[in-house]
C-alpha cells in the first residue's frame, strides 16, 4: 500500500472518530498510525471511551499513549476473536453472574465410564505395558505458567527440588521420565525410533526467560533444544465493571491492568503455533497434558496411554478415588433436557449443590467403596490428536470462559477489584459431540497425585486427615510411592512413622529414589527386584542413579547411594549398615536457610553412608 493511500486511509478514520465521545483521543490522532487509530476505533464502538479520558495534548507523554496502543494491539492479538469478543463474551457472563444463573442448569448429574485400575495387578501391567508402545507416538505438554511465591518460593516451580535427597528439580524429572520412556517404547516395539518425542512448555511472562534459562544452563537435561518448545502465554485485560469496561493500570492511566488468564490458553496456543498439524503428519497420536509440580505423574502415565490407546478414548481424564465434598474436582456426565451431553470436570462446590438440585437429597455422599462415585479430577489429559484437532479447528482453540467477580455488597453493582475472564483447561470437552468418547481412569493417590501447592502456613491450616499439596507432603509422599512399589515387588519395608514438619503431621518413610531410567515403569522394578530376602529399614536411605542396577537378597539399614554409568551392570546384595541420613526439623522461618528448605520444614543430614560409583563399563558385584 502506497503512502498516499495510508494518508486517505488515516484521513478517512480521523473522520469518523471526529464526532467520537473522546475529544482528549481526536486531539492526539496525528500522532498515532493508521492501525492504531482502527483500535482507538474499536475501543470506542466497544463503550471504552474512558481509556482516553485523560489523555494529555500532543506533545505531552506521546510515548505512553503509543505503547497504550501497542498493549492493545497485543491484547487483541492474543484472544481469539480478539478484544471485542472478550469484551463481548464479558458482558454476557458478568450478566449472568449479577443474576445468580446456575451454569448448570438443565443438567442431571450421573457418573461417566471409566477405568478404574489397582497398581500392579495383570489389569495394571496390561495397560502399562500398551502404554510404553504408545510413548513414541506420544507428545508432551507441560503447563507451567506460574511462580513458586505462593509456595514461599521465588523461583518458577519447576525448579523447585522434587525431593532433598538428590536435589533433582521437577523440569529434570519430566524430561528424563519422557527420555527413559521413550527409550522403552522403542526397545519394546523393536523398531527404530527415528523422531524424538516432542515436549511443549507453556510459560508466562513471569517464567519464560526463566524456564528458557533453566534449560540452556542444564543442557536441555538431556533433551536435544529441538525437541523442546516454548509457547508463551500472554494475560488478558481486567475488567472494572459489570459492563465490562476495561480496568486501567492504578499506577499507570496509559497501561490496561492485566492478569493470567488461565491454563485453558494451552489449547489456542497450541493451535496457533501450527504444531498439531506437525505432530499429525509425523504420525504422532496423542498428546499428554501435566501439570508443574506433581512428582508422581510419570508413575502411572504409562497405563493411562494404555488406557487410552485401548478404549479408543479421544479424552481420558487421569484421577483418583475423592472423599464427598473434598475440595476436588469431580469428573461428572451431564446430561441435558434437550438431549446435549457432556463428560466433564465439576468443581467441588458446584457438584454438592447440583445433586441435590436434581433429585439426590443428600448430595454428595461416598458410596460402599467409602469414596464418592465422582472420580477426582487431578488436570491431567491424554487427548487423540486426530479429535482434537478437529475441535479445535471449529474453536481455533477457545475454551468456555468463566467470571468470579467479588462483589462489595448484595447489589452486585460494584466490585472490590478488578476482575477477568479466565478458563481452564480441563473444560476441553465442553464443546465436544455426544458421540466424543470421553473417559477416565482411576488410580490410587499414592501413585499419581502429590501436587505442591500449598505454602506452609496456608497447609498447616487444612482439615487433619485431608492432603495438605504442600512441599512438606509432596517430597514424602515421593518416599511412601517408591516404598509402596518395592514392597509390591517384594522388598520387606518397615512401616512408616509419624512426623510433624511445617505444623503438618505426615508419614515418614525410607527414603527411597530411583532415577527415571532405572525404573520408569513397575515392570522395570520387576526386573531388577529378585530374591526373597530384601529389606530396608525406615531410618534409610537408597538412591539409584544408574540403568543395570539389580536387587538380590538385599538388606539396608543406613545409606546407599549408587551411581553407575548406562554399560554397567552392578549387582547388589548382602547388608549395609551405616548411621545412614538423618532428617532434621527446622523453623521455616529461618532466613538463614534456603526456601527450598524452610517451605518443607524438614532438611537432610548426611552422617554417613556407603557411596558407590561405577564410572566404567564392566561387571560388579556389591555384597558387603
Amino acid at each position: 500500500m502506497t503512502p498516499s493511500v495510508i494518508d486517505k486511509l488515516a484521513n478517512v478514520q480521523i473522520n469518523e472518530l471526529a464526532t467520537s465521545s473522546s475529544p482528549n483521543l481526536q486531539k492526539n490522532l496525528s500522532i498515532l498510525s493508521p492501525d492504531q487509530i482502527e483500535l482507538a476505533k474499536m475501543l470506542l464502538e466497544m463503550g471504552q471511551d474512558h481509556l482516553f479520558e485523560n489523555w494529555r495534548d500532543p506533545g505531552v507523554e506521546d510515548n505512553e499513549k503509543i505503547a497504550f496502543l501497542d498493549q492493545v494491539a497485543l491484547l487483541n492479538s492474543s484472544y481469539p476473536g480478539g478484544l471485542t469478543s472478550y469484551i463481548k463474551t464479558a458482558r454476557e457472563l458478568l450478566a449472568d453472574s449479577k443474576a445468580g444463573k446456575n451454569p448448570f442448569d438443565g443438567f442431571k448429574p450421573s457418573v461417566p465410564s471409566g477405568e478404574n485400575l489397582t497398581f500392579g495387578d495383570d489389569n495394571f501391567i496390561k495397560y502399562e505395558e500398551t502404554g510404553v508402545e504408545q510413548v513414541q507416538k506420544a507428545v508432551f505438554v507441560l503447563v507451567a505458567g506460574g511462580l513458586g511465591e505462593r509456595l514461599g518460593y521465588n523461583g518458577i516451580k519447576v525448579a523447585l527440588p522434587l525431593e532433598m535427597t538428590t536435589g533433582t528439580c521437577f523440569l529434570q524429572h519430566y524430561i528424563e521420565s519422557i527420555l527413559c520412556l521413550a527409550e522403552a517404547s522403542c526397545k519394546q516395539t523393536q523398531g527404530e525410533c527415528r523422531r524424538d518425542v516432542p515436549l511443549v512448555i507453556m510459560t508466562s511472562d513471569d517464567t519464560h526467560a526463566r524456564t528458557l534459562q533453566l534449560l540452556e544452563s542444564n543442557a536441555y537435561f538431556g533433551m536435544k533444544p529441538t525437541q523442546v518448545k516454548l509457547l508463551k502465554q500472554e494475560k488478558v485485560a481486567c475488567l472494572a465493571d459489570n459492563d465490562a469496561r476495561l480496568a486501567l493500570d492504578p499506577n499507570n492511566m496509559y497501561r490496561i491492568q492485566t492478569k493470567p488468564h488461565g491454563h485453558g490458553d494451552v489449547h489456542s496456543l497450541l493451535y496457533s503455533s501450527g504444531l498439531l498439524k506437525e505432530w499429525k503428519d509425523a504420525g504422532f497420536r496423542w498428546v499428554t497434558f501435566f501439570q508443574d509440580t506433581n512428582g508422581l505423574l510419570f508413575k502411572v502415565i504409562p497405563a493411562a496411554l494404555g488406557v487410552s490407546a485401548t478404549k479408543n478414548y479421544h479424552v481420558n481424564s487421569l484421577a483418583v478415588p475423592r472423599k464427598a465434598k473434598e475440595a476436588i474436582g469431580g469428573i461428572t456426565r451431564l446430561t441435558h433436557a434437550d438431549g446435549r451431553e457432556m463428560v466433564i470436570n465439576v468443581e467441588y462446590n458446584q457438584l454438592d449443590p447440583l445433586l441435590r438440585a436434581t433429585g439426590h437429597p443428600d448430595g454428595d455422599v461416598n458410596c460402599e467403596t467409602g469414596y464418592s462415585p465422582y472420580p477426582g479430577n487431578i488436570n491431567q489429559l491424554i487427548l487423540e490428536l486426530g479429535p482434537y484437532i478437529d475441535e479445535l479447528s471449529k474453536t481455533g482453540g477457545a475454551i468456555k470462559e468463566f467470571v468470579n467477580p467479588k462483589y462489595k455488597d448484595s447489589t452486585k453493582t460494584a466490585f472490590k477489584s478488578s476482575t477477568r475472564l479466565e478458563c481452564m483447561m480441563q473444560d476441553y470437552p465442553k464443546t465436544l459431540p455426544p458421540s466424543a468418547r470421553v473417559g477416565f481412569t482411576v488410580t490410587d493417590p499414592w501413585l499419581a497425585y502429590a501436587p505442591v501447592k500449598n505454602n506452609p502456613d496456608d497447609a498447616a491450616k487444612v482439615p487433619k486427615g485431608n492432603p495438605y499439596h504442600s512441599a512438606t507432603s509432596g517430597e514424602t509422599a515421593i518416599y511412601r510411592c517408591n516404598s509402596m512399589i518395592l514392597r509390591k515387588a517384594g522388598v520387606k519395608i518397615d512401616d512408616p512413622v509419624s512426623e510433624v514438619f511445617n505444623g503438618q503431621e505426615v508419614e515418614v518413610w525410607s527414603r527411597v529414589v530411583w532415577k527415571p531410567k532405572w525404573a520408569a515403569t513397575y515392570a522395570d522394578v520387576k526386573r531388577k527386584v529378585s530374591g526373597n530376602n530384601n529389606y530396608i529399614s525406615q531410618k534409610s536411605t537408597l538412591v539409584i542413579n544408574g540403568r543395570d542396577v539389580h536387587i538380590e537378597d538385599f538388606s539396608l539399614d543406613g545409606t546407599l547411594v549408587i551411581d553407575s554409568v548406562d554399560d554397567a551392570e552392578v549387582k547388589v546384595g548382602g547388608l549395609v549398615q551405616n548411621n545412614g541420613w538423618t532428617i532434621e526439623s527446622v523453623d521455616k522461618d529461618d532466613t538463614t536457610l534456603p526456601e527450598e528448605v524452610r517451605i518443607r520444614g524438614f532438611k537432610i543430614n548426611k552422617v554417613e553412608q556407603l557411596e558407590k560409583c561405577y564410572s566404567k563399563p564392566g561387571k560388579y558385584s556389591l555384597n558387603p
